[in-house]
């Protein structure tokens, strides 16, 4: 078991961060985390996260805990260090599942900690050269992988099956993304690529892959879906309808177009969401939205609501794991970080609710007019003429439940 630390920051008025109070823990050779976090995976549910850590030729898979007072590291190392291109997936009874690239086949493999040393149950493999493994389920008990085709993508179930890796569903044309749109592990979002044009639609993995169209901003955008919560609706989209690629947001099953926040839209930098906020059911407005920003300086993060229309920016703690992190159903946001003297860490920043203050929001509506929402003025949109909104209604997810 590595030591942990758990940090705790406030945002202040002025965006910057202050440190509140600090645990440390104990180094254990795995050097700086800065390149160690590639590949950080963290389970539907929040409680687990894998990643292969190490350095070098010393590559192994790690768990980490985090539904406890105190996150923890347990390495799984095996006889042999791991390649560098291997990927990892925490599995919601804490083992972890590793695919590895064997000549042209995907091996896959679940491995948990036995006694002082590593469990491994293989579980078959996968023909292909380019295989990619979907986010977690959020049923906790199966991964899926996308295999692309001459003119279809395959989706695999590589694990969660009863007769190890099978193919589940076969969607024309080349897809690629993957977003959970329930908590049941039913509805699946990809971005599938036609005749030069990407458009994000929704597979039903339990009737054999039926497609049904997601996103459709206009006849010639590309609209990729991004991020969605299943219980509030809310989804984070990109799309070029504006005339040149834009994050916008939309609810599903609304009648409402899609809108693009001018708050972000960062001049020098790029902005990348990757996670939101659970427990605001039927309140998709209020989902605190956590953003990677990317820039010439580094990686740091940025906070928004829909209602609030204003991106606050935060620094983020040493060695934090660019991309990752997870919100608590109260609002606070976990980071996960790694040095060579905290190789298991996690920063819980608190946003007070008066962060998120207005900012104008661009509307992508069903003319060329661009509109604003709450009937505020915003600019010209340059490009061609929008049509109609984008179609969120049209997907199959009346079973959708509100939890009691």
């Amino acid at each position: 078991m590595t030591a942990c630390a758990i940090e705790e920051t406030t945002a202040g008025d002025d965006g910057a961060e202050r440190r509140t109070d600090a645990a440390a823990g104990t180094g254990t050779g795995l050097g700086d985390g800065a390149g160690a976090g590639d590949g950080f995976t963290i389970s539907a549910d929040g409680c687990y996260a894998a990643r292969l850590a190490g350095t070098g030729d010393a590559r192994f898979a790690e768990r980490w805990t985090l539904d406890g007072p105190e996150p923890y590291a347990v390495p799984l190392p095996l006889d042999q260090p791991e390649e560098p291109d291997a990927e990892v997936v925490p599995m919601a009874d804490g083992r972890v599942l590793i695919r590895r690239r064997v000549g042209v086949l995907q091996t896959f493999s679940l491995l948990y900690p036995t006694g002082p040393g590593t469990g491994e149950l293989a579980l078959g493999a996968v023909e292909s050269t380019s295989l990619t493994l979907l986010p977690p389920s959020p049923n906790g008990t199966c991964v899926y992988a996308l295999v692309p085709g001459e003119r279809a993508t395959a989706v695999w179930l590589v694990a969660g099956g009863a007769f190890g890796p099978e193919r589940v569903a076969e969607v024309p044309g080349r897809c690629s993304g993957g977003v959970w749109l329930d908590r049941t592990g039913r509805m699946l979002a990809l971005d599938r690529e036609t005749d030069g044009i990407t458009k994000a639609i929704a597979v039903d993995l339990e009737r054999g892959g039926e497609v049904t169209p997601l996103l459709q901003i206009t006849e010639d955008s590309n609209d990729r879906l991004l991020l969605a919560d299943a219980e509030s609706g809310l989804l984070l989209i990109r799309s070029d309808a504006p005339g040149h690629d834009r994050l916008g947001w939309g609810v599903l099953g609304s009648m409402r177009p899609v809108r693009f926040p001018e708050c972000l839209r960062l001049a020098d930098a790029a902005v990348t969401p990757f996670a939101i906020q659970p427990g605001q059911v039927l309140m998709p407005e209020n989902c605190s939205v956590a953003l990677r920003i990317d820039a010439a300086a580094g990686s740091w993060v940025g906070v928004w609501r829909p209602s609030g229309r204003r991106m606050h920016q935060l620094a983020v703690p040493e060695g934090w794991l660019p991309g990752t992190g997870l919100w608590t159903r109260e609002g606070v946001l976990r980071l996960p970080y790694a040095t060579g003297t905290v190789p298991c860490g996690v920063a819980r920043v608190e946003i007070p609710d008066d962060t998120f203050l207005p900012d104008p929001v661009t509307v992508i509506t069903g003319s060329a007019q661009a509109e604003s929402a709450g009937g505020e003025p915003c600019e010209d949109l340059e490009g061609p003429s929008v049509c109609k909104p984008v179609p969120l209604q049209q997907a199959p997810l009346i079973g959708r439940v509100t939890p009691g």
